[in-house]
């Protein structure tokens, strides 16, 4: 009998010391958008095209302006939007538009489970009737 109790402890020990292999948890990051230099970057890149390509006298815009804009996995501006509406809407979005692919910089694209992915970057400018808060 204290054979048999013997050799069922020594069974039950040696499993608990067998090699196991524990697994680490992966860690991805996530992270936003970026464009070089950071946001202010984009944004005074970004005015300084409004300002060279683009009449902002031709239209009624007064203001705090929200724009939104799309980044895609490819790091390239795709899509923009202009919140609130304004008079002669389509021709403004068309000409921020051209003015924002005039931007040649590419984004750095958002990280999402360490791949790539679309996201959006919201920013302000604040317009007057005969210029916007940023000047050059």
């Amino acid at each position: 009998m204290k054979i048999l109790i013997l050799a069922m402890t020594f069974l039950m020990s040696s499993s608990a010391y067998s090699q196991t292999e524990t697994t680490q948890p992966v860690v991805l990051s996530n992270s936003k958008a970026e464009f070089p230099g950071g946001q202010t970057a984009f944004r005074n890149e970004f005015m300084k095209m409004v300002h060279a390509y683009v009449d902002i006298t031709a239209y009624a815009v007064n203001g705090k302006f929200t724009f939104v804009l799309t980044i895609d996995e490819k790091g390239k501006m795709s899509e923009l939007k202009i919140y609130p509406k304004v008079k002669f809407d389509e021709e403004f979005k068309q000409d921020m538009n051209f003015a924002m692919k005039r931007i040649k910089k590419k984004w750095k694209p958002a990280i999402q489970n360490g791949a790539p992915v679309s996201s959006n970057i919201i920013f302000d400018i604040n317009f007057t009737s005969d210029h916007s808060d940023e000047e050059y």
